[in-house]
């Protein structure tokens, strides 16, 4: 490391460039580098809630790391890290924003767990100000910004991994070989899913209270700095579009991403169309809790699947996913309980793989193969690609990560510039596509099983949208309304630039 002098030049770099929403860039030589095996990785967790006072501390259970800083704009979740990092970390600071965070020269690498609209901007702060990153699903909020933070990972030369920890497990990996292998044929169609229960957030008469403890203007950051515009702050934020990305973009990520992992793909879907609705309550949310998006991959198209609500009115366990492929191969994935039924099924020309509960079928739906093995955890493998400084040791890389939130953030595109239709008008636009049929006709019946009639309660019914792989922009029909959906607007000085 240079000398505090140096890194004050820095830091004074920073604040006369403030305005522009950009850190200065920080020079190679102050960079904070791989460690060597003898030296402990030095971890800041940014953002507090949810996954960052979870997930995000298994840091702590790693040999030679420490959490030496921790931040969020809530003071209360602050002091909820500190209690649960104790006294593991002598001398541990806490921030509230991350742009004095970054200013310390003792921090290898940021773990980020912020709300979704600051995934971006933290990840390119952090590159240029010389920091590895570990970044939360999705790891964009929309999917220019992606792209600047593949551009920053490379222009910075940071180690940044998506933490989409399916890739992690060795059993999965397992599985995607033997499905690279050709045993099953080729690869027909992927479906995937998340059965996911998601209640009301209720509504306001105006705007909800923002908790004393939190710092609102950081909190906000890139997005629109409005009255809060729902009953809580946290968590609540994913079912609003200026802060979350829904459901298909809250689990989606992981799932799709085992989709692309499936298929080979290493560029966005040719096109893709959305239908769906917010069904069961009358809320502050934006964002479907139901909703149907098909893809158009360069081998095989993808079906996915949201439903918020349990398996019926009266029953609050979470529906089996049951289908039937086109070839009559009968598709069937459950569990008997309220938790969470997510998943992906790739179905090929002699049976398919679950690859959620990691077993091949053959074409009679019998057991031919299970996938068990045990391996490092998403966060064993970003501190062994942080000792090594290799990329290939990241089990996700950002290039992987901003695909796999990308291919969300499409299917969100579609519905949100989508328009109400009637179950007819939507069967008329699908009647070519059976998967997508068949998955209406399962959907009718969930929400007939919730008291709801789809045919009363209409569907926004996207249109169906073409993707320029190379320029990550749509093209042709509905293009100007959907590209506007490409990229957001932001708040200075929380400003992605285009050179970052």
């Amino acid at each position: 490391m240079k000398s505090l002098t140096t890194r004050r030049g820095f830091l004074q770099r920073a604040a006369a460039t403030a305005a522009t929403g950009m850190l200065t860039a920080v020079p190679r030589s102050v960079w904070a580098k791989p460690r060597g095996a003898n030296d402990d990785i030095r971890i800041a967790i940014v953002g507090l809630n949810g996954h960052g006072s979870g997930d995000h501390m298994k840091y702590l259970h790693i040999p030679g790391v420490r959490i030496v800083a921790l931040c969020d704009p809530d003071r209360n979740a602050l002091a909820k890290g500190v209690r649960i990092v104790g006294d593991k970390t002598p001398n541990l600071r806490t921030y509230t924003d991350i742009r004095k965070l970054l200013e310390a020269n003792d921090i290898d690498a940021i773990s980020g767990a912020t709300p979704n609209h600051w995934h971006a901007l933290s990840t390119v702060w952090a590159c240029q100000a010389g920091k590895h990153v570990c970044v939360e699903k999705p790891v964009s909020h929309n999917i220019w910004e992606g792209r600047k933070m593949v551009e920053a990972a490379a222009k910075y030369d940071r180690l940044v991994q998506a933490d989409l920890d399916l890739r992690s497990d060795p059993a999965m990996n397992q599985a995607i070989d033997y499905l690279h292998n050709g045993t099953l044929g080729k690869i027909i169609f992927v479906h995937s899913w998340v059965y996911k229960r998601r209640g009301s957030i209720g509504q306001v008469d105006g705007a909800g209270k923002v908790p004393d403890s939190v710092d609102y203007d950081l909190w906000c950051g890139p997005a629109p700095k409005v009255p809060l515009p729902r009953k809580r702050l946290h968590y609540d934020w994913h079912w609003q579009w200026d802060y979350g990305c829904g459901e298909i973009g809250n689990n989606g990520p992981h799932f799709l991403d085992v989709c692309r992992w499936a298929l080979g793909m290493d560029c966005l879907p040719r096109s893709v169309i959305s239908f769906g609705g917010r069904y069961g309550y009358v809320d502050d949310g934006q964002t479907p809790n139901t909703q149907i998006t098909l893809y158009e991959g360069p081998l095989a198209p993808i079906l996915f699947e949201v439903r918020g609500l349990a398996r019926s009115s009266n029953d609050k366990r979470m529906d089996p996913y049951r289908a039937v492929s086109r070839g009559g191969i009968g598709l069937y994935s459950a569990h008997d309980s309220g938790a969470p039924n997510n998943g992906a099924i790739v179905v090929c020309e002699d049976g398919y793989v679950d690859l959620n509960k990691k077993f091949a079928f053959d074409r009679q739906g019998k057991q031919i193969k299970a996938f068990v093995a045990k391996g490092r955890s998403a966060k064993e493998n970003f501190i062994r690609a942080l000792r090594s400084g290799r990329t290939s040791d990241l089990r996700t890389t950002i290039v992987e990560g901003h695909l796999s939130s990308s291919i969300c953030h499409m299917g969100n595109i579609s519905y949100r510039i989508g328009q109400a239709a009637s179950i007819e008008e939507v069967n008329d636009v699908i009647k070519k596509d059976d998967q997508a049929l068949d998955a209406l006709e399962r959907t009718k019946d969930h929400l007939a099983a919730n008291g709801l009639d789809l045919a009363q309660e209409g569907v926004t019914l996207g249109p169906k949208l073409t993707m320029d792989a190379m320029t990550e922009h749509f093209v042709g029909p509905f293009a100007d309304a959907a590209n506007t959906l490409v990229k957001r607007e932001y708040r200075e000085p929380f400003v992605i630039r285009d050179e970052v």
